[in-house]
């Protein structure tokens, strides 16, 4: 006859409560870490997501709307017509050396139209197709009309945006359709101009300027004038190096 007392030992139960109460509070606690580092990372990438909507939307939008007119020659003139400096630029969208000019003096140009101290000329031609392999320069030289035709206020700040995201040499260009997506991001959302860049209806204007323009004695992009003279200095790579170009200009 066993001597080992009847029912459960008490002190085992105590112990096996103890240990299932230690496992609840381990696992309830690990939950709460999980939820509190999801919860943190999904804060940072909505963080992160609005700034970097935030940045691309400044981006767009950063240089100042100034209203002029398109050229029956094919320029886009921002600014007013009349200020005492002229700045002429002839670029081609598909040039490095093009947009590393943009990128220097965007903004200063930008600014002098919208202040009056210059009206600025841009002459975008195409003579770089070879350089892509979907005739890239010349979609982007017709699009520069479709854009400029709808609304010269977001002009420059189309050109910004189409610099930023130009294609490497000797690849395939943006297509039409992101073509078209730049010009709505910086407020282009006329369907017409969306029609525009996929009709290209200024192909042949464009081929005809280019010649026109490379006969004139311009030999490479960009070629920047101010009042009728090439500038040849570093201040065309320089940042906001045509700023002080101008301000002497206009004394």
């Amino acid at each position: 006859m066993s001597n080992r007392p009847s029912g459960k030992n008490p002190l085992a139960a105590a112990e096996a409560a103890d240990k299932k109460r230690k496992i609840a509070i381990q696992v309830g606690v690990a939950a709460v870490l999980v939820a509190l580092v999801a919860a943190i990372g999904i804060g940072l990438a909505v963080k992160k997501s609005d700034s970097d909507t935030e940045s691309t939307a400044t981006s767009a939008a950063q240089l100042p709307a100034t209203g002029g007119a398109v050229t029956p020659t094919g320029s886009v003139v921002i600014g007013n017509p009349d200020a005492k400096v002229k700045v002429r630029v002839v670029a081609d969208l598909q040039c490095p050396a093009c947009k590393k000019f943009e990128t220097a003096n965007g903004r200063a140009l930008a600014e002098a139209a919208a202040n009056g101290t210059a009206s600025v000329e841009y002459q975008i031609i195409s003579f770089l197709d070879k350089a892509s392999t979907n005739q890239y320069s010349s979609r982007a030289a017709n699009a520069s009309f479709c854009v400029a035709k709808s609304d010269t206020t977001k002009y420059q700040s189309w050109l910004q945006a189409m610099f930023e995201q130009q294609p490497a040499e000797g690849g395939a260009g943006t297509s039409n359709e992101g073509l078209i997506k730049v010009a709505t991001d910086v407020g282009y959302t006329d369907p017409a101009v969306a029609t525009c860049i996929n009709d290209k209806p200024y192909n042949n204007d464009i081929q005809r300027f280019t010649q026109a323009t490379l006969q004139s004695g311009v030999e490479s992009t960009p070629s920047v004038y101010i009042n009728g003279q090439l500038n040849q200095t570093d201040a065309i790579f320089t940042e906001n190096g045509l700023a002080s170009v101008i301000a002497d200009a206009a004394k």
